[in-house]
């Protein structure tokens, strides 16, 4: 048995699962790891970096889709918020990525952003993981980032 079987996996476990790893992956880092009690502001978990430096990470996760999204009003661009993508594909290990949120304030056909302005939906961010903008996330790389912060 392939323990990177992930369709065995329903969402909810999946999403589970990718909080967990992100978390682990930051503490490999050095830094503390912070579970909010209440998490009604869109927010996964706090890393702090020393007794000065806290950032705010929300987590999400991919398994045969190609849109993660986030609404607005609770992803607000700030200097101290990251997006955690992980990447779940049958059989590989998860990939990680890591998003200032600042990085949507520039929209490039993998980070987008929608007003929806007279529509049902709310205004959200999203990442858009089609075949043609697979390759901008190398940027995005966890490793990458997390040295910068």
């Amino acid at each position: 048995m392939n323990k990177f079987e992930w369709d065995r996996l329903n969402p909810l476990r999946l999403g589970r699962y990718a909080e967990y790893y992100a978390k682990m992956e930051f503490t490999l880092l050095g830094l503390d790891v912070y579970e909010p009690e209440v998490d009604d502001k869109g927010i996964d978990f706090i890393i702090r970096k020393d007794k000065n430096k806290f950032y705010e990470i929300q987590v999400k996760s991919v398994f045969k889709g190609k849109y993660v999204f986030m609404p607005k009003h609770k992803f607000i661009l700030q200097e101290n918020l990251y997006l955690v993508l992980v990447l779940f594909t049958e059989g590989k290990p998860p990939e990680l990525y890591l998003i200032p949120s600042k990085s949507w304030r520039k929209p490039d056909g993998l980070l987008v952003g929608y007003d929806y302005i007279g529509k049902k939906g709310p205004p959200e961010w999203g990442i858009n993981l089609s075949k043609k903008n697979l390759p901008k996330l190398s940027k995005y790389e966890f490793d990458k980032v997390a040295k910068t912060i």
